[in-house]
């Protein structure tokens, strides 16, 4: 984690630096004596995590963090323990440290920011997938017709045109196998044949040169079928 210090206090800064090079993986890049300073480094870098004492001459902590943009995750070092149900308002801020701080209450702060980031980047990394892996757009009669991955379970090449089996319907699009053999995750789908492309996770039955999908039943090439026994979980 890449955190910051604020804190107008000198000794406090000492005190946050040392318990930060304590924690594993904690990175201090900066420390400032005050907000102003502060929200110009941001503007030009990112962190993930920042220490920022409330009480400051000039614009306190939580002035500061209204008028930051996307603020990462605060953990607060005060003196005063009266802004605590103020200072949760804000859903930025993961922990409220009261001075003169413990570090045994400190690790407890760090951790909580800790499973906050990772909370955050698991939603982010969810949210990736879903828009570039479980989604298909489909170009139908000029309307883009949304296509959930997981519910298609054979592609078959006809001509200049594929035809998109999906559990609940089926979809003729103007485009070639290859063409959507590139769009669809391979380690759900292979293409088994020169013209057909399947969701191995489908398959019902295997006989000799065939799979069985639905009531489909599909021709898998010489060449590919070394491929297909590789991906299924052989007993």
């Amino acid at each position: 984690m890449k955190c910051i210090i604020i804190d107008d206090e000198a000794t406090a800064r000492l005190i946050i630096s040392k318990y930060c090079g304590d924690v594993k993986g904690l990175n201090v890049l900066e420390e400032f004596s005050n907000a102003i300073d502060a929200m110009k480094y941001l503007n030009q870098n990112t962190v993930d995590l920042i220490f920022l004492d409330i009480h400051m001459p000039g614009f306190n902590g939580i002035d500061f963090i209204q008028t930051i943009k996307d603020p990462p995750n605060v953990i607060l070092t005060t003196s005063d323990p009266n802004f605590a149900i103020e200072a949760f308002e804000y859903e930025c801020i993961v922990d409220y440290l009261i001075k003169p701080l413990s570090e045994d209450r400190f690790t407890k702060a760090i951790n909580k920011a800790s499973n906050s980031i990772s909370a955050t980047q698991k939603e982010t990394n969810s949210s990736k997938k879903e828009s570039t892996e479980d989604v298909l757009y489909v170009n139908i009669d000029r309307r883009l017709i949304k296509i959930d991955m997981p519910s298609i379970y054979l592609v078959e090449a006809k001509g200049d045109y594929i035809m998109i089996k999906t559990e609940t319907k089926n979809y003729i699009v103007h485009s070639t196998l290859k063409k959507i053999e590139g769009k669809l995750p391979d380690h759900t789908f292979l293409k088994v044949h020169r013209s057909y492309v399947i969701n191995v996770s489908k398959i019902i039955d295997i006989e000799d040169n065939c799979v069985l999908i639905k009531k489909d039943i599909i021709p898998v090439s010489r060449s590919n079928r070394p491929i297909l026994m590789k991906r299924l979980n052989l007993l």
